[in-house]
């Protein structure tokens, strides 16, 4: 808690259940090792803002963007010199009747038509991308759910929107076999494989700046 400034540890000092606590203290640290291991600046000189949708941004590095996720046992982070989004999701049950609502007609389309045994799993394929994209859109749930779609085909991701005419690049990581993970980012490049600390090791590299 060291690490943080007040109005962040107040924050953190309000969640009621000590897990979600300390998933959002797990975020907070290690979006800023990462700043300061990427940046080479000290962490007494970051600084978060948030746009009018709600995204964080550091403050004073407009090429320099940044997005969270978490869920179960995973805290997550993307960066990039352009605006990104990331999005983890622990695979569980779920009433798949929702996407009826939260999807577009083609994906509920694709949903439905998968096997039994298939579909809870493509179910956290397709949010996964869909939230890693309106993350990385930064207008938030503003953006409706179905004005845009997504389909899996032989491993490729297909995305179609009628009104985006920006570039958008999408990557998939198999990074726990309970887990879907996927991230949406306006460049093309994506590292191969994710790069996985501990929260001791990270807590670590800002005892060590």
């Amino acid at each position: 808690m060291g690490f943080l400034p007040k109005e962040k540890k107040d924050k953190i000092k309000r969640f009621i259940k000590y897990e979600d606590a300390l998933m959002s203290l797990t975020a907070e640290i290690l979006i800023r090792a990462v700043v300061c291991s990427k940046l080479g600046i000290k962490n007494e000189s970051v600084k978060f803002n948030r746009t009018t949708y709600g995204k964080p941004y550091l403050e004073g590095y407009d090429d320099f963007h940044f997005n969270l996720s978490h869920s179960g046992s995973w805290v997550v982070c993307a960066v990039s010199s352009k605006p990104v989004g990331i999005d983890i999701e622990k695979i569980r049950e779920v009433d798949l009747d929702i996407a009826k609502r939260f999807f577009s007609k083609e994906e509920a389309s694709d949903l439905f038509a998968k096997e039994d045994n298939e579909k809870t799993e493509y179910f956290f394929e397709l949010w996964t991308l869909k939230e890693s994209y309106i993350k990385a859109d930064g207008r938030g749930l503003s953006l409706p759910l179905n004005s845009f779609f997504f389909r899996i085909e032989n491993d490729n991701v297909i995305f179609v929107s009628e009104s985006e005419k920006k570039k958008f690049f999408f990557k998939r990581y198999d990074i726990d076999k309970g887990y879907k993970l996927a991230v949406c980012s306006m460049e093309s490049h994506f590292p191969e494989d994710v790069e996985i600390k501990s929260f001791e090791e990270v807590c670590k590299f800002l005892c060590e700046r």
